[in-house]
């Protein structure tokens, strides 16, 4: 593995990290250093939507709230494939939020599985031409 390949690896797990603290804190237009303009998004198998780029951050920005600032998912075993054109990218994760449970209290639900990226080199660094969030499990919805 050359010097490149190294450097290229580190610019892609540090795009899924700011994926999650973009996420997790509310930061939408964090986004914006993560997805390409192009972007496509598919949520559709934890009951998301599946759309261009700026259509699933609005409704991110306007579903996520229902959960309380109590995100906190993690990304792990981070699997990167470099193309001709740029990068096959499979990261595990684990995304446990804050619910009110409708009686003045809260409950954690959970979801779990992999993110799978298509990640392509732009002017601005490496960032994500497409992820479908395929769901594994879920726990308390």
């Amino acid at each position: 593995m050359d010097l490149q390949m190294l450097s290229d690896r580190a610019e892609i797990t540090d795009a899924l990290t700011r994926y999650t603290l973009a996420v997790d804190d509310g930061d939408w237009d964090a986004l914006d250093t993560v997805f390409t303009a192009d972007a496509t998004i598919d949520y559709s198998e934890s009951g998301g939507t599946v759309g261009a780029f700026p259509e699933v951050k609005a409704w991110l920005a306007e579903m996520l709230p229902a959960f309380s600032s109590k995100r906190l998912h993690t990304v792990g075993q981070v699997g990167i494939t470099f193309t001709d054109d740029g990068a096959d990218v499979v990261a595990y994760f684990d995304n446990p939020m804050v619910i009110s449970d409708g009686a003045g209290g809260e409950r954690v639900v959970e979801v779990g599985g992999r993110y799978r990226h298509t990640f392509v080199r732009t002017s601005d660094g490496w960032r994500s031409r497409h992820l479908h969030e395929e769901v594994f499990w879920t726990r308390g919805f």
